[in-house]
């Protein structure tokens, strides 16, 4: 795609007041990506219904999206280093519209599961969005920024589910992909006028096919085996082979990553203590994250006579977790403000240790609907300051020319957290059950069970952030980079 007739911009950053637009224009395309992605969840139980297919088979309606994400955001983000961010900002808000296009005109599951997965390539917006604020955004408001259009992904993923269900009940489902695919057209317009163009970072470096190739064909053999294992048998063939295939090619990966000259992903950056962690951080914190969105909804919805269910209906619900996702927008700028005074790996500890104890708060509360509301609200409001924090600390520890990719890489490891949270949430709810006769449902100890081991994973995570090496003080204007990256701005301390 030939990138706008926007001139470069100078080496300086914007001024605060010329940042703005960017950083709003850059959280909304974050939050529209995210939105898209529980767009289905009000219509799963009716889509076979609607497509003319099974249950099975409209599974795929979420799985395509979860694949097709896992594979293109590293892909994105590198190739937003070698072909620069604000091109490759515009080239993914492409089929985040001819996706949801397709979705509102399909009436078969093959052209829906086409479209979602079209809508799956535009989560890139969300790495190359915070990789682009490095370049754009004053040292000052830098980490609030990254903090803001971080979260922005949790924000769509809380607002989402009460605004797509208030869709779906009052209105025709199509309704729901014509709306995406309007705030798609918005996005590429805001893109268009508002982003500056910046030189890539990594201009005159290749890109990497078969690394391209071989991350994508494991990462699909993992996540496919991860969230379809609990409906084909944990212990079947095709699960067990998935697993040992996505060990081989990730394997042969990372022997051909290591020994190529441009690489998609440097592995012996992200082989960094500070750069390992962080990431290993972030697979804890997507499932703790996830955890709470699997297990609330079903408690507000379970019917008032099982003893512990709420009896919300799905609009209801949505509603009563909406504060939620208000609570990310809220408190990401102040987790910016958190990582500038004392720098992002105390934010993401600090993040960590308030999503356990929105936890701690849930078991307690879990017999009201305002309780649960106000677990939710201190669980998301954890997740707003770690989500921050991570990019600060990706990007206070890698090279300009891998900003995007490297970011890239640290949100496949949150979205491969929440894959694995929902699976393992929905062994354990499967599994510690109740009910009379041919009628089984979760009991309340499955429940109960499912909000203790989020807050043993949230602790878990916590205790990997407190193990982040912490950095010397680099000097002022200056970015502690690593060897051979050159004098960059400072993203945040240690």
């Amino acid at each position: 795609m030939p990138d706008a007739p926007h001139p470069p911009l100078d080496p300086a950053p914007h001024t605060a007041a010329h940042s703005r637009p960017i950083i709003l224009t850059l959280a909304f395309a974050g939050t529209t990506a995210a939105i898209m992605q529980t767009l289905v969840t009000p219509l799963l139980a009716d889509l076979p219904v609607l497509l003319h297919t099974t249950p099975a088979n409209s599974a795929w309606v979420i799985t395509a999206t979860l694949l097709v994400a896992a594979v293109c955001v590293p892909v994105v983000g590198r190739l937003g280093d070698l072909l620069g961010k604000r091109r490759m900002l515009l080239a993914c808000s492409v089929p985040l519209f001819a996706g949801s296009v397709i979705c509102a005109l399909s009436s078969s599951i093959v052209p829906m599961i086409v479209g979602r997965g079209l809508q799956g390539m535009g989560m890139g917006v969300v790495p190359l969005g915070i990789a682009l604020l490095r370049d754009v955004v004053p040292k000052e408001q830098l980490s609030p920024s990254i903090a803001l259009v971080s979260a922005s992904m949790g924000i769509g993923g809380g607002l989402g589910l009460p605004l797509s269900a208030a869709i779906a009940q009052y209105a025709n489902w199509r309704v729901l992909f014509w709306g995406s695919a309007a705030l798609a057209a918005v996005i590429a317009a805001l893109i268009w006028f508002l982003i500056p163009d910046v030189p890539p970072g990594a201009r005159g470096q290749r890109f990497d096919v078969p690394g391209a190739l071989g991350l994508g064909a494991g990462l699909v053999c993992l996540l496919l085996a991860v969230s379809k294992g609990a409906d084909w048998g944990w212990s079947s063939g095709t699960t067990l082979g998935l697993f040992a295939a996505s060990a081989v090619l990730l394997l042969a990966w990372g022997s051909w990553e290591i020994r190529t000259t441009d690489p998609l992903i440097d592995l012996r950056t992200t082989a960094r203590p500070r750069v390992l962690l962080t990431n290993i951080a972030s697979v804890f914190v997507g499932f703790a994250m996830y955890a709470g969105m699997l297990v609330m909804p079903q408690l507000l919805q379970f019917p008032e006579a099982t003893g512990y269910g709420l009896g919300q209906s799905m609009l209801a619900a949505g509603l009563w977790m909406a504060p939620g996702g208000l609570m990310m927008m809220v408190v990401s700028p102040l987790g910016g403000k958190l990582t500038n005074a004392r720098g992002p790996k105390l934010t993401l500890l600090s993040g960590a240790l308030v999503i356990a104890a929105g936890y701690a708060l849930s078991l307690a509360l879990m017999g009201s609907a305002w309780g649960i509301m106000l677990a939710l609200m201190v669980i998301n409001s954890g997740v707003g300051l770690a989500y921050g924090a991570m990019p600060a600390l990706i990007m206070g520890s890698v090279a300009l020319s891998e900003t995007a990719v490297a970011n890239g890489f640290n949100t496949l490891m949150r979205s491969l957290g929440t894959s694995v949270g929902a699976a393992v949430m929905g062994v354990v709810l499967a599994q510690l059950t109740t009910g009379t006769g041919a009628r089984t449902f979760t009991s309340e100890t499955g429940f109960r069970t499912g909000l203790v081991i989020g807050c043993a994973v949230a602790l878990l995570s916590a205790a990997i952030a407190a193990a982040i090496p912490a950095v010397r003080q680099p000097t002022p204007g200056l970015r502690a980079a690593p060897a051979g990256a050159g004098p960059e701005r400072s993203t945040a301390g240690a």
